[in-house]
């Protein structure tokens, strides 16, 4: 096999598992837009639609993995090819777990339906808007390689841990005087618990963006203990 086909393999292997990585991001944050519009706007059907398209992100996740595997195994890429393999695998695990969130969201969405009004809803609004901000700028950060807007989500990130936890006490609050209620109030506090989540696993994205820009790692940095200024530089 000449040189120029298989460069044209390897060129063809990596667009395709670039397209696939987009594909999935994009059917990924629909099905978290339909999920949070299935309980803001009281629609059982759109939360089954979520629940069923699913399955189409799981297959996106498997294809992507075996895609990647197979231009490892067949190349052996280098440098930033190498970083984009890589990056595009993992990305494609973190979101696979978004969109079991947007599923669980969609299925606590069905049982808050089937009950009367619960006007404790509109307080994941807030939550949402901050958590798919993250998410689109994660994206945007791996799709342009921009190490420094992947870097800004995980500071970011806080304010959202923040209104996280302000909600939980509201309604943890509420649960004691809830009135029948506490029911549909428990499934509200999951909720917000998957968008939480959501906001980490873009964070999560984030570094990847940063590892696949400037091949730093940045994961667990906010851990390591400062330098000790009498040890001397390397």
């Amino acid at each position: 096999m000449s040189s120029q086909h298989i460069l044209r393999e390897f060129d063809k292997g990596m667009e395709c598992l670039k397209a696939d990585v987009l594909l999935m991001a994009s059917l990924t944050r629909q099905n978290l837009e339909r999920a949070m519009r299935s309980l803001l706007e009281r629609d059982i059907d759109l939360a089954r639609t979520v629940i069923a398209d699913d399955s189409d992100v799981d297959d996106l996740e498997r294809k992507i993995d075996q895609g990647g595997m197979d231009i490892l195994v067949r190349f052996h890429p280098v440098a930033s090819d190498l970083r984009l393999v890589i990056t595009s695998m993992k990305m494609a695990h973190n979101l696979e777990r978004i969109s079991d969130h947007a599923v669980n969201i969609a299925k606590r969405a069905k049982k808050i339906c089937k009950t009367s009004p619960l006007e404790e809803t509109s307080l994941t609004e807030p939550l949402y808007t901050l958590a798919d901000k993250l998410l689109r700028d994660a994206l945007t950060a791996y799709t342009d390689a921009n190490a420094e807007l992947g870097e800004s989500l995980k500071t970011r990130d806080k304010e959202l841990d923040r209104l996280h936890k302000q909600m939980i006490a509201s309604l943890s609050g509420r649960l004691e005087s809830s009135a029948g209620r506490s029911e549909n109030l428990l499934h509200l506090i999951f909720v917000a618990r998957s968008i939480e989540r959501i906001g980490d696993l873009a964070v999560n994205i984030g570094e990847d963006a940063v590892f696949l820009g400037e091949a730093r790692d940045i994961r667990h940095e906010h851990r390591k203990p400062p330098a000790d200024p009498a040890e001397g530089g390397i």
